[in-house]
């Protein structure tokens, strides 16, 4: 059969004989896109192998683990304009609200094979291998949404960067380049399937998601991740290097929620952002490929990552030892999530993730980091900062997320010398912090913003 996707980003779910069916499924949950999709491209050129259809289906869970109405509301935007773009290749988008392996299993019941896209974190995992021990078709997955294939780039936890670099950046030239994209020879759009109305105003109300952090201000779906990513190659890539880490300077991509939610891929961003030539490609490959797919190692290996328990054994002793440690101030959960601190930086970054869905990358690392500096027990802490920024953030629940939390209690990081109330961890301190940047405009900015309705 021929194939646009590379071999290595398939594998097989489950080994049902091949039988006859109505259509090809590809179940879509991680990679919300009809763009640059490699799911998507294998599902067609099965279909047109078998002379069938392709039809995708989408599980709009009632409820998903730590999400608000804040990142539905976002999801759902994308959907609709992805069951637009799928339409005008003659393929149809049946959703329903229910548990996704559900979904997909009930509409798998007249497919001839099904193909679904990769998660990474143990839900998402637990969803596809459900299908594949359940469907009465061969199950196919498809990983769309890491530039290097996870195993094939390491095949067991990589404790650091550095590790996983030496492996990733060889392969490069092998994964980094245009997904070819095509319709199918047969059309979907006449098939009797039912599903909902995603451009049904009502239908957030239908799940069960709490009200209490509101949708944000933010354009979604795949023209807006691809017009952000246009205005950061043009205007924040040539300074990329010198001031991603400024929360002042308007640096930073800005793509994680898109990322997060598929409605970009990954392949994509990089494949632009190299062709663009531009001097501070190469910084930004190294957190878009090394660190984020560092991140999806973790969670793919790490059992516990998001625990206090799966953090390096040397840092959960070090900050255990200094548990004890006199803090400079303490604070209760409820006045960190309501920015009641004596630091105006980490207010304003608390503030602008509590309004904004989003948070300076910078800023995240300082914002974690001064979690530990004023709760007394560090499991705790970690708790916290998990919970605020899956809470908030339109790129929490991730496993960007639970790598970067983790990297502000020692993971993939290495011991310094020590210190109070840090042990070993790397420390960052507010003098720091204030001798690196003037941060008066970063601060102006968060504080016009608009109160949510909470």
């Amino acid at each position: 059969m021929n194939t646009p996707v590379e071999q290595e980003r398939v594998q097989v779910g489950n080994t049902r004989p091949p039988r006859p069916g109505r259509y090809v499924l590809y179940w879509m949950q991680a990679s919300q896109r009809a763009g640059w999709n490699p799911a998507l491209e294998h599902a067609i050129a099965l279909a047109d192998a078998q002379d069938l259809p392709v039809l995708v289906g989408f599980g709009l869970a009632p409820r998903y683990p730590e999400a608000t109405l804040r990142p539905y509301a976002f999801m759902v935007v994308g959907l609709r304009e992805t069951a637009r773009e799928l339409r005008d290749r003659g393929i149809g988008l049946v959703a329903r609200v229910g548990e996704p392996p559900a979904v997909a299993l009930d509409l798998a019941g007249e497919a001839a094979v099904v193909v679904v896209d990769r998660g990474y974190l143990r839900h998402g995992r637990a969803w596809r291998a459900s299908l594949a021990e359940r469907a009465p078709c061969p199950v196919i997955e498809v990983e769309g949404d890491a530039v290097v294939p996870v195993e094939l780039a390491y095949d067991h936890s990589a404790w650091s960067a550095a590790v996983l670099r030496r492996r990733v950046e060889p392969l490069f030239a092998r994964f980094l380049r245009p997904l070819p994209e095509r319709a199918p020879r047969h059309s979907s759009l006449g098939l009797d399937v039912l599903g909902l109305d995603l451009d049904d105003e009502r239908l957030l109300d239908r799940l069960d998601l709490d009200p209490a952090v509101p949708p944000v201000d933010l354009p979604a779906g795949p023209a807006a991740a691809r017009a952000r990513l246009t205005s950061f190659i043009e205007e924040g890539l040539p300074c990329y290097a010198d001031r991603r880490s400024d929360p002042s300077a308007d640096a930073t991509s800005g793509l994680s929620p898109y990322l997060h939610f598929g409605q970009i891929s990954p392949v994509e961003v990089a494949w632009r952002v190299r062709a663009a030539g531009e001097v501070g490609a190469e910084a930004f490959l190294e957190e878009l490929v090394v660190r984020r797919e560092l991140a999806l190692n973790y969670v793919l290996y790490n059992t516990l990552y998001d625990r206090f328990d799966g953090l390096p054994a040397w840092a959960r002793e070090s900050l255990s030892t200094h548990a004890a440690d006199p803090r400079p101030a303490t604070y209760d959960a409820a006045a960190l999530e309501e920015a009641r601190t004596d630091d105006p930086a980490w207010n304003a970054a608390q503030e602008e993730l509590r309004r904004t869905g989003t948070i300076h990358g910078y800023l995240r690392m300082y914002w974690g980091k001064q979690i530990l500096l004023w709760t007394a027990d560090p499991e705790r802490a970690f708790r916290i900062a998990l919970h605020l920024n899956n809470r908030y953030g339109l790129d929490g629940r991730d496993p960007s997320s639970y790598a970067g939390v983790g990297w502000c209690f020692g993971l993939h990081d290495r011991p310094f010398p020590e210190r109070p109330v840090w042990g070993k961890v790397r420390p960052m301190t507010r003098r720091g912090l204030e001798v690196k940047f003037d941060l008066r405009p970063y601060l102006a900015r968060i504080a016009s913003l608009e109160p949510t309705n909470e």
